[in-house]
């Protein structure tokens, strides 16, 4: 029995407990494999499915409560620290609270499916207020559904491995070299193509005080705040004279944008990554004078600069 198996087949139940736990927290360690090749040993009888299926389901529910509570305590402070370490960071905090916008608690029920709603999920439930009784109960659900797919997957070839006990190693020693090239190559072109996006815009940024001088001025300036609605239930403030509005419907209103004044973009993604990602938009709809903040919302706010509350019949309509 080689060492991969046999890994496994010790360590089984820990082993899968601390692979999702540590998928589940962020760490680019993919835990698919090693449900997957649980799932196959346990037709050999080797490991329980029931056991696998509940150390699984565990360390989903461990990992997505600690998440859960720390994004009820400090919001979108902790949404900034996942998605720094993102691969889709300019659209990850953005699609989960689309999700829960249109679909509620319902989206813990297949967000572990989806690369970067998975970790996002749990914060944004604390942040919005979701009851912990609530969150359990579809998070639960959830991870069931999760765990039981890919060990299930796994169970299907179970009766290869009884056939031939090598097979499994042998996947393994290939599979593991083949996943390791893939995610490394992945993670590259990301972080190269990220960094070539945002250089275009670097120069394009305005600083806070330079915003704060023209509005002090009386300079004409479209300011447009581009963060999700649920964002602003914590923090129910935009920055003077700002329009509040989405990414997409700012694009569809393209001609509503005056020409004839700089058009000021702000968010709280890191390194204002949907501000640029929208002037980029903006641009090839012919409006050339638009440049995102720099720091966005929480660096305008940090600095103590005037700002304009939203009326509370507006969050109500949240």
């Amino acid at each position: 029995m080689s060492l991969p198996t046999a890994i496994l087949i010790t360590y089984g139940y820990l082993l899968i407990f601390g692979w999702v736990f540590l998928e589940q927290i962020g760490l680019p360690l993919p835990a698919t494999p090693v449900l997957l090749a649980a799932g196959a040993l346990s037709a050999t009888e080797h490991i329980s499915f029931a056991l696998a299926l509940a150390a699984g389901s565990l360390a989903c529910v461990v990992a997505d409560v600690s998440w859960f509570f720390f994004g009820r305590r400090w919001g979108h402070i902790v949404l900034r620290i996942i998605c720094r370490f993102s691969l889709e960071s300019s659209t990850c905090v953005r699609k989960t609270h689309d999700s829960f916008g249109r679909r509620g608690a319902y989206t813990l029920l297949f967000a572990k499916f989806i690369p970067g709603l998975s970790v996002v999920a749990p914060p944004v439930a604390g942040q919005t207020g979701m009851s912990l009784r609530r969150f359990l109960t579809f998070d639960l659900a959830g991870s069931i559904i999760w765990t039981g797919t890919l060990l299930l997957a796994g169970r299907l070839f179970g009766d290869l491995i009884e056939k031939n006990p090598h097979l499994l190693d042998t996947m393994g020693h290939f599979s593991g070299l083949l996943l390791l090239l893939g995610v490394l190559g992945f993670l590259a072109y990301r972080i190269y193509r990220q960094q070539a996006y945002l250089r275009k815009f670097r120069t394009a940024r305005l600083e806070p005080v330079e915003l704060k001088r023209m509005l002090d001025e009386g300079l004409p300036v479209y300011i447009v705040d581009l963060r999700h609605p649920l964002e602003l239930v914590p923090d129910p403030f935009t920055l003077p004279g700002a329009l509040h509005v989405s990414p997409d419907a700012l694009a569809r209103r393209s001609g509503e944008i005056p020409h004839d004044r700089d058009v000021v973009l702000y968010c709280t993604c890191p390194s204002e990554a949907t501000a640029a990602k929208t002037a980029m938009t903006l641009h090839k709809l012919g409006i050339d004078r638009v440049r995102p903040l720099r720091g966005g919302f929480d660096e305008w706010k940090r600095l103590g600069y005037p700002m304009d509350e939203v009326h509370p019949a507006s969050l109500a309509e949240i």
